[in-house]
């Protein structure tokens, strides 16, 4: 049961969304029929040995929404009380995110990644701030607003979310705690501007753990999430928890240490998106898996990751000093751990 009230999300948040968050996709039984238990803790697991406060769970993939409360359920035992779950609101349609989030909650969940679907094509921001206000208003749970050039936002405003939108936001729903702000990528203006204007209000995310450790020589994270820098084992939350004591320089020097993953990540990123604006989840499925979670391929229709990256990504962890199993890629597909 969460301990907060939707007017007292965001003093909840400020005092309990600390670290790294990482990201958690859904394993299946051989036939693809079910979800694999036995592997979704086992990443769990992983995850909180790595010292990630939380996780998104994943749901931009085929399962249905009964399917990602059970793993909610699963991850909450496994998880235990003080770790983070993310529902992630990327259904097909608003009413199926509200639907799918009222069964998570129920199972555990303890916070919302605000996301949009493909088949929302808004031509105003009032209609973008209208969907936002009708999901975080369906639930009790702090939300965290989510700017990204994918949502393409970008034809009605060149910030896709912009200063005045966001205010609006943070004036009128109460309970969206966070700014996942990533507006304006590859550079790091949508993150500038996020926290100059509200760091005072909501905690301001930078996920992407390239630009996290620099700015945290000029500015105040204490939270940082989702995404995938799971795959390169304890590096970010050890980093982002000396930056955040004040031992940047140290951090700094685990930041370059792993930069053949750095660059590798961009490189698999953008060539298995393919210009699609959707995440390869099987390229991170396959990043992690190197790293010791479960890996396992993913229910169709799911993107492939070409041989070429698969060796990039391995070769990369190897040259950066990370952890990277020595399994043949054969055994991806298959995954570690089988109920």
């Amino acid at each position: 049961m969460i301990e907060y009230t939707k007017t007292e999300a965001r003093a909840w948040a400020k005092e309990n969304w600390n670290g790294a968050i990482g990201v958690t996709m859904p394993s299946y039984s051989p036939d693809f029929a079910k979800i694999n238990e036995s592997a979704l803790r086992h990443d769990i697991l992983k995850l909180k040995e790595l010292g990630f406060a939380g996780t998104l769970l994943v749901t931009e993939v085929a399962i249905t929404p009964h399917e990602n409360a059970r793993i909610t359920a699963v991850a909450r035992e496994a998880g235990g009380p003080d770790f983070h779950l993310f529902f992630h609101a990327a259904f097909n349609t608003l009413e199926e995110n509200i639907y799918a989030l009222s069964l998570a909650e129920k199972e555990g969940a303890d916070s919302v990644l605000i996301s949009y679907p493909t088949a929302f094509w808004p031509t105003t921001l009032d209609q973008v701030f209208d969907y936002t206000k009708r999901l975080a208003d369906s639930t009790s749970l702090g939300a965290m607003l989510f700017g990204l050039p994918a949502w393409g936002f970008e034809r009605i405003d060149n910030a896709g979310m912009p200063v005045s939108f966001v205010r609006r936001v943070i004036d009128e729903i109460p309970n969206i705690v966070a700014v996942k702000a990533e507006q304006g990528l590859p550079g790091i203006g949508g993150i500038m501007e996020m926290y100059h204007h509200f760091r005072d209000e909501v905690i301001i995310s930078c996920p992407l753990e390239a630009d996290a450790i620099p700015l945290m020589s000029a500015l105040d994270f204490h939270f940082s999430g989702t995404s995938n820098t799971n795959w390169m084992s304890d590096y970010f939350p050890r980093a982002f928890q000396l930056a955040r004591e004040g031992q940047w320089n140290e951090a700094m020097e685990m930041w370059w240490r792993v930069s053949p993953a750095r660059s590798a990540n961009t490189t698999i990123l953008t060539a298995a998106a393919g210009g699609t604006t959707v995440i390869n989840r099987t390229a991170w499925k396959y990043q992690e898996w190197l790293a010791g979670f479960n890996g396992g391929a993913l229910r169709a229709p799911a993107p492939r990751i070409p041989d070429r990256l698969m060796k990039l990504a391995r070769q990369s962890l190897i040259a950066s000093g990370l952890p990277c199993t020595d399994a043949p890629d054969s055994e991806f597909v298959i995954g570690r751990v089988h109920d």
